[in-house]
C-alpha cells in the first residue's frame, strides 16, 4: 500500500489536507472439471489449500434446492468428500437447501436467515460459503457472504449454461429490491469458481439454450471469430451437445473475464456497461413478465432489437441485423413477447421506461452499447424513441413471419 501525502498551507494544520491512494489486487481461479466431488477429484481440496496449505479449512454449504432435486446424490457426495479428507477441511453442518431461482433474491427473510445461520455457526471470514447453484441462486448467496463480517471467502460452483459462461465468473453479487432488479448488492470477487459441467446434464433445453444468449452477446462486442463459430455450431449449441456446449461455455467465460480485468472498470464506477449489450430492454422485460422470461431469453430479444437500431441508425451496416437474428432463430429463440407493446395509462410505452431504469442503476450519463460491427460495439448516450419503436415493430414483423 502506497500513502501519498499532501499539504496545503503547512501553517495552518487545520487547512491540511491528506490523499490517500492504494490498490487492491484480486485474483481467483475459475477451473472447468467434471464430478467435482468425486472423491479421486482434487480440484474442491486444492482450491480451499490454494492460500494457507497447512491449515484445516472450515467450509459451510448452500445448495439450490433444484439441484439437489435433479441430483439427489449430491448432499451425500459433497458430506463424503469432506469426511475422506477430515485431516484438511471441515465441512460445518450438513450442505442446507435453499430454493433458488429469481424467488430467492426477491425475499429478503431468506436473505437474513441464510446470514444469521453464517452467524450460528461461527463462520468467520477465514471460512468458506460454497454455493451450489444457477446464477440467481448465486447471486444471493454471494451477497450473503458479502455482507457477513463484511465479507467471507465465496466459492461459486455454477451449475447452469449462464452462470458458467457469465455471472459465476464475474465480479458481482445481488438481491432484488423495491421493484427492481439487483439494487442492492457488492462488488466482491469470489474466492473461486468451480464449473462442473454434468451439472448441465440435467437441465431443461429451454436452459440450456437460454444461455447461449450471453454468448451470442459477448462474441458481438469483442470476438466476432467466436460469432463465426456460433454460426457454425448453431444446431450443435441448440441439441445440447455436450462438445460443442464446453467449448461455448469456456471461451464465453474467457472474454467475460478479461474484459472485467482488462477494461478498465471492474467495479462499474463509470457510465459504461459493454457486458450488458442488449440488457436494458432484457431487464424491463424480465419485470414485465414477472420472470415469465428467461434472463437468456428476455437477452436474446434485447441483442435483436438492439442490433436491429444499430443498423437503422447507420452504425452498423444493413444486413448485420438479419444475421444476428437468424442465429439466434437457429439457437432456439422466441423473439418476442407481446409485453414488448404494453402501455402505461398515459399510453406510454412501458419498454421504454427500462432506458431510464438502466441510467439510474448506474448513474450518471445514459451510456448503451450499440455495435459499429459484428465483434465490436461502441458505446453511445442517447438513443431515439422513435428508432426503438420501429425496431420493435420490425422484430414483431419477423417473428410474425412477415
Amino acid at each position: 500500500m502506497k500513502l501519498h501525502i499532501a499539504r496545503r498551507n503547512d501553517e495552518l494544520e487545520q487547512d491540511a489536507v491528506y490523499y490517500q491512494r492504494f490498490s487492491v489486487q484480486y485474483d481467483y481461479p475459475v477451473h472447468f472439471t467434471e464430478n467435482l466431488f468425486a472423491l479421486d477429484n482434487p480440484v474442491f481440496a486444492r482450491v480451499l489449500a490454494r492460500r494457507e496449505g497447512a491449515k484445516r479449512h472450515r467450509f459451510v454449504v448452500f445448495i439450490d434446492a433444484s439441484v439437489a432435486a435433479a441430483w439427489p446424490t449430491l448432499v451425500h457426495e459433497v458430506a463424503s468428500y469432506a469426511q475422506a479428507r477430515a485431516d484438511t477441511m471441515e465441512m460445518i453442518g450438513l450442505p442446507e437447501l435453499v430454493a433458488g431461482g429469481e424467488q430467492i433474491k426477491n425475499d429478503t427473510t431468506v436473505i437474513t436467515r441464510l446470514q444469521q445461520r453464517l452467524v450460528e455457526l461461527a463462520i468467520d471470514r477465514h471460512a468458506y460459503v460454497v454455493g451450489i447453484g444457477g446464477g440467481a441462486f448465486l447471486d444471493a448467496v454471494g451477497y450473503v457472504a458479502a455482507t457477513t463480517h463484511r465479507g467471507i471467502r465465496h466459492v461459486r460452483v455454477p451449475t447452469t449454461v449462464l452462470a458458467q459462461n457469465d455471472s459465476g465468473v464475474g465480479v458481482k453479487n445481488g438481491i432484488n429490491a423495491f421493484g427492481m432488479k439487483n439494487l442492492l448488492g457488492t462488488f466482491a470477487p469470489p474466492f473461486a469458481v468451480l464449473n462442473d459441467l454434468r451439472y448441465l446434464r440435467t437441465l431443461h433445453p429451454r436452459d440450456k439454450i437460454a444461455g447461449v444468449a450471453e454468448a451470442v452477446k459477448v462474441a458481438l462486442i469483442r470476438d466476432r471469430v467466436f460469432f463465426e463459430w456460433l454460426e457454425a455450431n448453431a444446431q450443435a449449441l441448440h441439441d445440447g451437445q455436450p462438445e460443442a456446449m464446453a467449448r461455448m461455455i469456456r471461451r464465453c467465460a474467457q472474454l467475460h473475464m478479461r474484459q472485467i480485468a482488462h477494461g478498465g472498470d471492474p467495479f462499474e464506477s463509470g457510465s459504461a456497461r459493454p457486458l450488458d449489450y442488449g440488457h436494458w430492454a432484457a431487464h424491463k422485460l424480465e419485470a414485465l413478465t414477472a420472470h415469465e422470461l428467461r434472463h437468456g431469453e428476455a437477452v436474446a430479444i434485447g441483442l435483436a432489437l438492439d442490433t436491429r437500431y444499430s443498423v437503422q441508425t447507420g452504425m452498423l451496416a444493413a444486413g448485420g441485423d438479419e444475421r444476428v437474428y437468424g442465429l439466434l432463430k437457429k439457437l432456439g429463440f422466441y423473439l418476442w413477447h407481446p409485453l414488448m407493446e404494453a402501455r402505461d395509462a398515459e399510453g406510454q410505452w412501458t419498454l421504454l421506461r427500462g432506458l431510464e431504469e438502466f441510467r439510474e442503476h448506474l448513474g450518471g450519463e445514459l451510456t448503451i452499447t450499440l455495435l459499429r460491427e459484428i465483434g465490436r460495439g461502441e458505446e453511445v448516450h442517447h438513443m431515439d424513441a422513435d428508432s426503438i419503436l420501429r425496431a420493435i415493430a420490425w422484430l414483431h414483423r419477423r417473428e410474425a413471419g412477415q
